[in-house]
């Protein structure tokens, strides 16, 4: 995601994001794509990027008690974005998790043209997968504008150009975000359902060194909705690979002087126009310290910041939004250890927090960052490596 923009194409994705609709009707059930279910009870699911949207879902078995998840829907068709996530709620019953509009909108709106080109409107809501590299890339911008040329321990890479900033442009956000997965399944569990699915990469569409096979893990119980990608090399050359996740959580009070971030980690990277130095620095004592258990008011801070150096807990990555006028928090847990940062992005007067756990900083092949490693893993023909996260529930306490 992006360090500290206050730009143009910052303040083109605020204007995208305010087109998104929260409302109860945004968030009616589309159907249930169900393995176990007889093709005469399954109810017409609406396509998106060509494909059916799958929705998992449980029944609430807490009586109230306590949060818990009750639904996950998935869209296939464009690089198995999250689109919603619902919970029951202690008091409020179901409500939805994550910024999205209605799916309705989405059919005429994810057409590849626009601001869509290269599939960018995926990650202005829901939930995008990030790979082969999360965030930002910079280079030398072609002469047509259209892409970038970087390179990575002597290979160059040529990128789509679908990023842009303050006098500059980048690739940002990787090259799976309208690609089709396939071999879906649907698997019951005691508490939930699993969706399993592949996305033959190959080499990204020409923009790689070497092919890529992905394959998703999204699994929904009372307590935690899990989600995993792991990337095999099946191609012939040794290339980079980073994942990263995009979720844009609400705020559903909307009431940003009392939601609360935590974040433990002891550093951050500097940006200049969303431009990191290749510096970092502290964040102790700062406007960017969310280190406290308890969590720190958003306020009207704006946040497009990433995060690194972090306090681990049991080997995780713990960060967490409590908003408790609305009885709600989430925690995002990052259980892999190739999780190096994690960007959090939320404008001024937005009711949403995007955290979003990846492999790398921003920029990896930048040279500012000089012999760092920028968390780009390196994946022999035949090797693998997989990115984790365990989205949770909790009830916070009161200010």
């Amino acid at each position: 995601m992006r360090i500290g923009s206050n730009g143009r194409w910052l303040a083109w994705l605020v204007a995208s994001l305010a087109l998104v609709n929260t409302s109860s009707k945004s968030h009616t059930p589309v159907g249930v794509m169900l393995a176990q279910k007889p093709q005469s009870t399954m109810v017409q699911q609406p396509q998106i990027g060509g494909e059916p949207v799958v929705r998992l879902e449980r029944k609430a078995t807490s009586h109230g008690s306590k949060p818990e998840f009750l639904s996950v829907t998935l869209l296939p068709g464009r690089g198995m974005n999250v689109y919603q996530i619902t919970a029951d709620i202690p008091g409020r019953g179901e409500i939805p998790l994550l910024n999205s509009p209605p799916l309705e909108e989405l059919a005429t709106r994810l057409n590849g043209t626009g601001r869509d080109e290269f599939g960018n409107a995926s990650f202005s809501f829901g939930g995008a997968f990030l790979v082969p590299y999360p965030n930002r890339v910079l280079g030398q911008l072609s002469s047509d504008g259209q892409s970038i040329t970087t390179s990575w321990q002597g290979h160059t890479l040529v990128l789509p150009a679908n990023g842009r900033g303050p006098g500059t442009k980048f690739a940002v956000h990787g090259l799976i975000l309208n690609a089709k997965a396939k071999d879906l399944q649907t698997h019951s569990m005691s508490d939930g359902q699993t969706e399993t699915a592949e996305i033959d990469g190959g080499d990204f569409g020409g923009h790689w060194l070497s092919s890529t096979n992905l394959s998703f893990v999204i699994a929904l119980t009372a307590d935690a909705v899990d989600v995993e990608i792991t990337a095999r090399n099946v191609g012939g050359e040794t290339e980079p690979v980073a994942i990263g996740w995009h979720p844009y959580f609400l705020i559903p009070s909307g009431d940003r002087t009392q939601a609360r971030l935590h974040v433990p980690a002891t550093m951050m990277a500097v940006a200049k126009d969303a431009i990191p130095t290749g510096q970092l620095v502290p964040v102790t004592g700062t406007a960017y310290d969310y280190q406290s258990v308890r969590g720190v008011p958003l306020d009207d801070n704006a946040l497009d910041t990433n995060f690194s150096h972090f306090k681990r807990t049991n080997g995780n990555i713990d960060v967490s939004v409590a908003d408790p006028a609305s009885g709600y928090g989430f925690r995002i847990e990052g259980i892999s250890p190739q999780i190096q940062t994690v960007q959090v992005f939320s404008p001024q007067r937005s009711s949403f927090v995007a955290v979003e756990d990846q492999f790398n900083y921003t920029d990896p092949f930048g040279k500012e960052w000089g012999k760092m490693n920028t968390g780009m893993v390196p994946l022999r023909p035949g090797q693998s490596v997989t990115w984790k996260v365990r989205v949770g529930l909790f009830t916070p306490q009161p200010n």
